[in-house]
């Protein structure tokens, strides 16, 4: 048995917590020992939903938002992990993208991840820790149409590595995981895909979608998770400033 599945005891951030690749890590540190989860995401009826076997502590609120974690930190104490997950979806081609659109993805998306992981790392300055950051495959592979979600995403990578650097002295690790196509609720803030789930159906838009995928398919949010709570863990320990690229070969 690897140490992979083992969170005994330990506490974790998770933010964008109520769905998706968010919910899923929740759900899959909880059942790996974690000791507590602290939940955060604007969807708190989502949070109340997840009923996890452990403590859990839900925060509801934007991660954009610097007086949610002013308040936070507070009373926040020692962590020892944390997935930096939240985000939302965006597109618009640069030349007629106003910027109010493009602020509006980069505030969640970016700015967001840094009061998330700036927290994070002075809760964990004192014993150490783990830090994962969702970026996407869309911040390596360029994609007409997606300017300030993929922006945001290559800058997120950029930022775990550099996290990575500062708080290798504080025995902190930081990585990012970079999806591919994941079935999630964030296709759901995009015209296009509403349009085509009209005519079409869901299972089959995705389908077409994931024609671009060598692998033929999109992630679960399950698979993602996987991935993160191996890099999370002490499994991972030697691994900082890592970028994972799980995208089912989209970026080749």
């Amino acid at each position: 048995m690897t140490k992979t599945q083992d969170f005994t005891g330990r506490i974790a951030l998770v933010t964008g917590a109520s769905s998706g690749i968010g919910a899923a890590c929740a759900k899959a540190l909880a059942a790996r020992g974690a000791g507590k989860l602290i939940l955060v995401d604007v969807d708190g009826p989502g949070l109340e939903a997840l009923s996890l076997p452990c403590q859990v502590q839900n925060v509801v609120g934007s991660v954009a938002d610097p007086e949610l974690w002013q308040e936070l930190e507070a009373s926040l104490g020692a962590i020892d992990h944390a997935v930096v997950n939240a985000g939302i979806g965006g597109s618009g081609q640069i030349a007629s993208l106003g910027f109010a659109e493009w602020r509006r993805v980069m505030d969640v998306n970016l700015d967001g991840a840094f009061l998330t992981l700036a927290t994070a790392m002075r809760a964990m300055k004192a014993n150490g820790g783990s830090a994962v950051i969702t970026s996407s495959s869309t911040g390596m592979k360029p994609i007409a149409g997606i300017g300030p979600y993929g922006v945001a995403k290559a800058a997120v990578s950029h930022m775990t590595r550099i996290a990575a650097l500062e708080g290798a002295a504080d025995n902190i690790r930081v990585n990012a995981i970079a999806p591919g196509g994941v079935d999630t609720k964030i296709w759901e803030s995009s015209d296009d895909f509403k349009q085509s789930v009209a005519s079409h159906g869901r299972e089959a838009t995705m389908k077409t979608m994931a024609g671009t995928t060598p692998l033929g398919r999109f992630a679960t949010s399950d698979e993602i998770a996987d991935n993160i709570l191996y890099m999370l863990s002490d499994a991972g320990s030697n691994l900082t400033g890592h970028v994972m690229v799980s995208d089912g070969g989209f970026t080749l």
